[in-house]
């Protein structure tokens, strides 16, 4: 999966270190991000040497991985030399995995301090911890943390089929498996239940936790489950949320070629008969 980067250690921890020149810079353009492409699907980002002209005050310490210091531009940096914005959608194969997996979560944090610029109780300008990752507005005392959206991945199984479904108005046009976000009051299984039905209204039973995925494409945590029907299999779509949903075999799933899913993860498990 996207978080999975082998050898490397990504340093969640919040300990700035000043930028220096090897520092590496992540700059967004709304949803793209600056680089440099080095191959179809390898890429290297800009350093503070590639713009050592930019006062270091523009640029945020933002995490770690290995010794690698990130940083984050305070606004989108001009393209030169090689260096050209694309859809963050491009590090879903991108190597090397350990970079593709930065932008990502540079992206979900860009987003985070761009939307806490102001105190959303009083409306004044918000400061920044010089301890821990959090803004606060010494007005009214409001205390912003990053936060993150649980969501459900939910594999339904009904023999040797498995439950599939495109989403309807999304950029992503892949099948993919059933999944919804976690309501106030609601615990996780009550959410896999609840949302099963409102987009396909069944039932299902027997419910098997398999593995979490920080999802920063969209701030989210996934928690994947396997469950089977209970019942009738007839499927009533909610295409609000669904262009499609229907019962595929085990063996026509599609091949997981991106390998950054837990999604895909999932399905393949199944298409093998190991879930």
């Amino acid at each position: 999966m996207i978080q999975d980067i082998g050898d490397h250690t990504y340093h969640v921890e919040y300990r700035p270190v000043p930028l220096a020149r090897d520092g590496i810079l992540l700059s967004y353009r709304g949803r793209e991000v600056l680089v440099k492409l080095t191959g179809e699907k390898s890429f290297t980002y800009p350093t503070y040497g590639d713009y050592d002209g930019l006062e270091a005050n523009r640029f945020r310490w933002l995490f770690a991985e290995d010794s690698q210091q990130f940083y984050l531009a305070d606004e989108a940096l001009p393209e030169k030399d090689g260096f050209s914005y694309v859809n963050i959608n491009f590090m879903r194969g991108a190597s090397p995995r350990h970079l593709a997996f930065a932008g990502i979560v540079g992206l979900s944090l860009s987003v985070w301090y761009g939307n806490h610029r102001f105190c959303g109780h009083c409306g004044r300008p918000m400061k920044h911890s010089d301890t821990e990752r959090m803004v606060h507005c010494d007005a009214c005392h409001t205390m912003i943390y990053p936060r993150i959206c649980p969501a459900v991945i939910v594999a339904v199984r009904y023999g040797d089929k498995l439950l599939v479904s495109k989403y309807a108005g999304r950029e992503y046009k892949n099948v993919a498996l059933l999944a919804g976000f976690a309501e106030v009051g609601e615990s996780i299984e009550d959410t896999v239940h609840r949302e099963v039905m409102e987009e396909v209204g069944i039932k299902v039973k027997n419910l098997t936790f398999y593995k979490s995925q920080p999802w920063c494409f969209t701030d989210t945590l996934l928690l994947g489950f396997f469950c089977d029907l209970d019942g009738d299999d007839t499927l009533k779509v909610d295409h609000r949320e669904l262009a499609t949903a229907d019962w595929i075999d085990r063996q026509d799933i599609p091949d997981d070629l991106e390998k950054a899913s837990l999604t895909m993860e999932m399905m393949t498990l199944f298409k093998k008969g190991i879930y």
